[in-house]
């Protein structure tokens, strides 16, 4: 059994098909039972769990030949990052009471980085993995180009990309969400004994020039990328909901100063095949 959890989202619903594809029995890890039908209607079993239920997801762990394991996003946590702590605790609690062959974890680039920022919930999910003494692969792919649905709206009507990545001009490692679903499959897939780490990127690397070069060829329409004053992130981050925007600031401050990166400047990342312009095009089909 080849078992996956965040099935629904951009990364596992590529792993599930990927899987399927290649005739293995899949176990879709769901939070309700509506969102388990349609990996039902494909051939697949499915397990209802909440990600903090350490004993709905040990059973949902449980025979599994390889599990996939992740945390939902989320961009406002809280101080202690209290909630992930508890996800990650459940999670681990369920693998080690299973004892899969394999696991395989999604990650970030980034993740090793002890410096406090958003990646600091991977990089406790992570450390939770190594102490299993289980097989893993941890996925650590580049900033997910599909980070840029948000910027869509305001490059279609206004003509604008506002960038928080700078300068715009400064490109970097770029991954899509579906590249990343295809190298999960792999690894859910391969007989490995160590604990490894995949760092994926895609076939080139963009700047937030390319990115409003992008938009403007799928808008047809000019598109120009400006970056948004790091004095007024906080106040901005606020106004738009959040309580506590510090870690998001701080994991934009890694991406900008280069603290965030692939070990021998990606010598050895995977590449993958979806540029950005395929996947710009791909979210505003969907917009």
């Amino acid at each position: 059994m080849y078992t996956v959890m965040g099935i629904t989202g951009r990364v596992g619903s590529v792993l599930g098909h990927d899987l399927l594809a290649a005739g293995l029995p899949l176990r879709a890890v769901v939070q309700d039972d509506v969102k388990s039908r349609q990996w039902a209607s494909r051939g697949g079993e499915t397990a209802v769990a909440q990600y903090g239920d350490v004993d709905a997801l040990t059973n949902a762990f449980r025979g599994s030949e390889a599990v996939f394991v992740m945390l939902p996003p989320n961009a406002d946590p809280e101080h202690d990052f209290s909630h992930a702590r508890h996800l990650i605790d459940a999670i681990r609690q369920a693998l080690a009471a299973t004892r899969p062959r394999r696991v395989v974890c999604l990650s970030s680039v980034g993740a090793d980085c002890e410096a406090p920022s958003l990646l600091t919930a991977l990089h406790m999910l992570e450390t939770a993995m190594v102490s299993l003494s289980l097989p893993v692969t941890f996925l650590r792919p580049a900033w997910l180009m599909e980070n840029f649905a948000w910027d869509i709206e305001p490059a279609r009507e206004r003509g604008e990309l506002p960038s928080y990545l700078q300068p715009v001009d400064r490109a970097i490692p770029m991954a899509s969400t579906s590249d990343v679903g295809h190298f999960a499959a792999r690894a859910m897939q391969e007989d490995f004994t160590d604990e490894r780490v995949w760092e994926i990127e895609g076939p080139e690397r963009y700047s937030p020039d390319d990115i409003a070069a992008a938009l403007a060829r799928v808008l047809v329409r000019d598109v120009r990328a400006e970056a948004v004053p790091r004095a007024g992130w906080d106040p901005l981050f606020r106004a738009q909901g959040m309580r506590n925007p510090m870690p998001r600031i701080q994991m934009l401050d890694g991406f900008n100063n280069d603290a965030f990166h692939f070990r021998d400047d990606g010598k050895h990342a995977l590449r993958g095949n979806i540029t950005l312009v395929e996947a710009i095009a791909a979210l505003v089909r969907e917009s």
